[in-house]
């Protein structure tokens, strides 16, 4: 079946050079966006049942966006100042250029990984006289805490934000030629959400090997895989399918 509507399980995106609007107007499709699970914080009093106090760390490992948000919410709503010689580590320079929303960059101690927390693991090795805490949601890969201990740095995890399954009940009667993926979370909210789905002729996109994984054990069939060598992004994977398939119709006409 041709493709002409798509629906990406993550917020719109909040600029105009979105790949996702250059893929739509390249190839004449519909793209739509809603996020299948959404964060919510924890609270303060949630945190110290934890056990965390701020005081007995020295630097802070920040994984995503949420992640400084959360941090730093917390940290408010606990009355701590956090000090000026506070250690960021940053997952990504997307990370690292969002904490610039909460300390000013050129004065604070940032080290950014270059796109994985692989990356990012082998500068923290360098530092393993710190004390860290890993701010994270209830739902962390299992690489993270591995790769920490692993190489016996001295680190706590805080969970300071939940993930939490998005309602979708107005999609029920709309239907996708293709649904895109990004993690374990959003396969669980389609099933949460509409617990008789049958993908029938719809194709599903999926976004790394966990969500490839909970896809497959969801008795998914997967169309379309990234990243990959040929399509390091979800936009390259889609457009290289579209093109395929959409031909592939043309010339059966």
């Amino acid at each position: 079946m041709k493709v002409k509507t798509i629906l990406v399980s993550q917020p719109t995106p909040k600029t105009e050079s979105s790949p996702y609007l250059e893929l739509s107007e390249k190839q004449k499709v519909k793209i739509d966006f809603r996020s299948f699970i959404h964060v919510e914080g924890v609270s303060a009093k949630e945190v110290r049942a934890q056990k965390i106090d701020f005081k007995n760390y020295t630097a802070i490992i920040l994984t995503s966006r949420n992640a400084v948000d959360h941090f730093f919410r917390i940290a408010e709503e606990m009355r701590f100042t956090v000090p000026d010689d506070m250690k960021y580590f940053c997952e990504s320079e997307a990370v690292a250029y969002y904490l610039q929303k909460y300390v000013v960059y050129r004065k604070r101690k940032i080290y950014v990984g270059e796109r994985t927390f692989a990356d990012l693991a082998k500068i923290i090795k360098k530092y393993k006289d710190e004390k860290f805490l890993l701010p994270s949601s209830d739902k962390l890969k299992d690489i993270v805490p591995q790769t920490l201990n692993e190489m016996s740095v001295n680190w706590e995890r805080g969970i300071f934000y939940r993930t939490v399954i998005s309602d979708l009940s107005d999609l029920e009667s709309v239907f996708y030629d293709i649904l895109v993926f990004f993690s374990p979370s959003g396969i669980d909210s389609l099933f949460q959400n509409f617990p008789d789905f049958k993908q029938n002729e719809t194709r599903i996109a999926v976004f790394g090997n966990s969500t490839i994984k909970a896809a497959t054990d969801a008795g998914l069939k997967c169309n379309i895989l990234a990243p990959s060598s040929e399509s390091p992004s979800m936009t390259m994977a889609l457009e290289k399918y579209i093109i395929e398939v959409n031909k592939k119709q043309q010339c059966d006409k």
